[in-house]
């Protein structure tokens, strides 16, 4: 296989998830477009599909792979097949979750256990599988892009299990930080403010809830686009953010700046 060239993601191989909607298929989109070859893993393997025809005419390609992120199984699986089909994983998008706003006193244990697997313990899942591969990459570019959230860093109202599991997020991704400091791998996160994605038109709101509290963690100019958040996910994933290395990273039109 051709060896990625210096300073471009052109070779590379990136497996992202939660890839079929949404900041997922940005993601795929941009990375796709800079020459990398995708594997675009989630539930709905026809909508994966649907993408992965609609890059056809980018420089690089995408590849359709089944993933439920819940299923640790799953996850071991999804990086198998990347690691399989090229020969190499170089870069892992950990995308994949589901923010739904409820009262707390009414969560059920099953909701709960779902939210914090969705959320938390499918980003560990992901990592643990690719990590190994990740510090294999060619010229110590392997790294890990954690998304989390505004809610990862702050309080968010209806929201006690994916504020607890985007919190986590965070925290895993210091951890992973400072534990591979001495070995060729960077981890980063992204906290995005409200974007504009088909989840947005989706989310279960209780009817008794506040929205003002619901809209302090909002984006402070209007909901962002999801390639404005995938082009700051690509950058980390990118030679040129070398340097960059257990950040996290506000992208929420500036709402936690006051």
């Amino acid at each position: 296989m051709t060896a990625p060239q210096a300073g471009t993601l052109a070779g590379r191989t990136v497996l992202v998830t939660g890839a079929s909607s949404g900041l997922g298929a940005a993601c795929v989109r941009r990375f796709a477009a800079l020459g990398a070859h995708v594997y675009a893993a989630a539930r709905r393997t026809d909508l994966l599909e649907a993408l992965a025809a609609e890059c056809a005419d980018r420089s690089g390609a995408v590849q359709v792979v089944h993933l439920d992120v819940t299923d640790p199984a799953s996850c071991n699986a999804a990086v198998d097949a990347a690691v399989q089909g090229t020969g190499r994983l170089d870069v892992l998008v950990n995308n994949a979750g589901r923010h739904d706003f409820r009262i707390t006193t009414e969560v059920t244990d099953e909701q709960w256990t779902r939210d914090i697997a969705l959320n938390l313990s499918g980003p560990f899942w992901m990592c643990r599988a690719a990590i190994p591969h990740l510090l294999e990459a060619d010229g110590g570019h392997g790294n890990i892009v954690n998304v989390s959230s505004v809610a990862g860093v702050v309080g968010e109202a209806y929201s006690a299990a994916y504020t607890a599991a985007k919190h986590g997020v965070v925290g895993l991704t210091r951890a992973l930080a400072v534990e591979y400091l001495n070995q060729p791998l960077r981890v980063n996160c992204v906290c995005p403010g409200g974007m504009d994605t088909a989840q947005v038109h989706t989310i279960e709101v209780p009817e008794s809830a506040d929205w003002d509290l619901i809209m302090r963690v909002s984006a402070a100019r209007g909901l962002m686009s999801d390639d404005a958040v995938a082009a700051m996910v690509a950058f980390l994933a990118s030679p040129e953010a070398v340097a960059v290395h257990g950040s996290v990273q506000m992208v929420d039109h500036g709402h936690l700046a006051g």
